[in-house]
């Protein structure tokens, strides 16, 4: 029993004192400048590359929207990408659309390239890189550890006798495996950032005030144009009428002159 408390004494002590050293290492890494950040980086292993999170921003105005649009999206199913948000604004003198592109890292340049035909000024551009191999190799260390406590507390369930023994060594799991979860979710959303690159598109058309004027004028004499053949159409459809009525005003007029004689 005693030589039990012991050993759980060991490892709560580890799991502490593992988890102080962590946040230590964190607040350290926040507080260095990039230049020393960089030189910090461990040089990575045989089995690990150089993991870099690649994204950009630009905006240009176009000629003609839609053909824009249509371009862009050529693009993505080329380079093997995709949307994961499409939204268009619309105001008096213009249409714009924001696009963010999910594309794989290796075809980022490519598909940048491949959307800026044809572009001859960008309102902005933005291409930033950012090198998470520290964190990367850091986090796995300290998942790779956890792991190997989480071992031990399962060696030591094996051996606890009581069911006081019991449930705390499984207090201690749980605690552990909600830790152990969450540094693999940080690792998952990780290698998502690097796998994929993330580009914000923004296009946009101007539509002159003059233009707008003139399509008004033309549709305006469009319609008058067809109104007026419709009343025409509608005189013809109503002759009978429209002769009776004549016949009864001319026949008032002829009374009017008898009587007035």
């Amino acid at each position: 029993m005693k030589k039990l408390l012991k050993i759980l004494g060991v490892a709560i002590l580890i799991s502490f004192f593992g988890c102080e050293n962590y946040e230590q290492d964190s607040m350290s890494l926040g507080q260095v400048k990039m230049e020393d950040a960089k030189q910090q980086i461990p040089e990575p292993e045989n089995d690990i590359q150089r993991k870099l999170i690649k994204n950009g921003e630009i905006e240009f105005e176009s000629d003609n929207l839609k053909d824009t649009r249509k371009h862009i999206f050529k693009a993505i199913e080329k380079f093997n990408g995709y949307t994961s948000s499409d939204n268009e604004y619309n105001n008096s003198n213009k249409i714009s659309n924001t696009l963010i592109i999910r594309v794989p890292s290796a075809n980022f340049d490519n598909l940048l390239d491949e959307i800026s035909i044809g572009v001859t000024t960008f309102n902005r551009k933005e291409i930033s890189i950012k090198d998470v191999t520290a964190e990367f190799l850091d986090i796995k260390a300290r998942l790779k550890t956890k792991k190997e406590l989480e071992n031990r507390y399962l060696e030591i369930l094996k051996k606890a006798n009581t069911v006081t023994e019991i449930l705390e060594v499984e207090k201690q799991i749980g605690a552990l495996r909600s830790e152990i979860e969450s540094i693999e979710g940080r690792l998952k959303f990780l290698n998502n950032q690097v796998s994929f690159s993330t580009l914000d598109v923004r296009i946009y058309e101007t539509i002159s005030k003059q233009t707008k004027f003139g399509e008004k004028f033309k549709n305006g004499f469009k319609n008058g144009w067809e109104n007026l053949i419709l009343f025409f159409v509608f005189l013809v459809n109503v002759w009978p009428f429209v002769l009776i009525i004549i016949g009864i005003i001319f026949l008032i007029q002829i009374w009017r002159r008898r009587k007035t004689k």
